[in-house]
């Protein structure tokens, strides 16, 4: 459904994505209490009338998230994908096109860093920063390089980037925080290389969330109750919580809808002010 006719209008469809094909990269999760983003923005998605390519490096994972929006009522396809392999995310960005004949959003949720063996700078193997590099900014840039083949023809699509507060604010890994701030840059130079073409390139900057992967993973490597790493985390947000994955799935779906028809080019933090408080 074309919306463009009624853009500044204040209409809005009764579902934003109604209509659309988005393939979501990370649509899984780690194990764990909680809901991951790329989970949470797959659902949100499919819940607003996109379908879905659920793209995850854990085929078995990538699937729980398709038959969570087939039991929602809404359809969803799963497919593997290690986006440091580009023939996989070559395969899973073909087979939305092949399903149903577009691509108007693609969403990058994945990213590594302790999981992956981030470390200080002075302490991070060769091998460990370039697995995180060729996750988070490589897998990312060559998720948009396929995704913008198809894109760029049909003079249309919403890409949206998962970076991190990390980027811009204090982290104490290396190779997280830099890669994150490529995926920032990346975001930037793609926003003004491709708005000819009437795509749309933003990134979200999630801060403190509560998520299997960033509550779990520390939980498990500093020996520490998850109640105890939740607690820790809440206090250093001012607005005394963690984010959730809704709350990035819903900065997403904005980005990836019409709504956000005039933004592009744009790093968004969702962090609940923390990164007002850099001590």
């Amino acid at each position: 459904m074309d919306s463009t006719k009624d853009r500044g209008t204040g209409w809005t469809p009764r579902l934003r994505l109604e209509g659309k094909v988005a393939v979501v990269f990370g649509a899984g999760q780690s194990p764990g209490e909680g809901l991951g983003n790329g989970r949470a923005a797959a659902m949100r998605f499919a819940r607003e009338g996109a379908r879905v390519v659920a793209a995850n490096r854990g085929l078995e994972s990538a699937e729980e998230t398709a038959a969570l929006i087939r039991a929602d009522g809404g359809e969803a396809v799963a497919v593997k994908a290690d986006v440091t392999q580009e023939a996989d995310i070559i395969a899973a960005i073909q087979e939305a096109h092949r399903r149903w004949g577009s691509l108007d959003v693609l969403h990058n949720n994945v990213g590594v860093s302790l999981g992956g063996g981030d470390a200080d700078l002075m302490e991070i193997t060769e091998e460990r920063f370039d697995h995180i590099y060729r996750t988070n900014l490589r897998g990312t840039a060559f998720a948009c390089k396929h995704a913008l083949k198809i894109m760029r023809e049909q003079r249309s699509g919403s890409i949206v980037n998962v970076s991190s507060a990390a980027a811009v604010g204090l982290y104490p890994y290396a190779a997280y925080k830099a890669t994150k701030a490529g995926v920032n840059a990346l975001t930037e130079q793609l926003a003004l290389q491709n708005a000819k073409f009437n795509i749309r390139v933003n990134a979200i900057l999630p801060g403190l969330i509560d998520t299997p992967m960033a509550v779990a993973t520390r939980a498990s490597k500093w020996n520490r109750s998850r109640d105890d790493v939740n607690a820790e985390r809440n206090a250093k947000v001012p607005l005394g919580r963690q984010g959730t994955g809704w709350d990035v799935a819903n900065l997403a779906l904005f980005l990836a809808s019409e709504e956000s028809s005039f933004i592009t080019g744009e790093c968004i933090l969702v962090d609940g002010g923390r990164i007002l408080n850099r001590t």
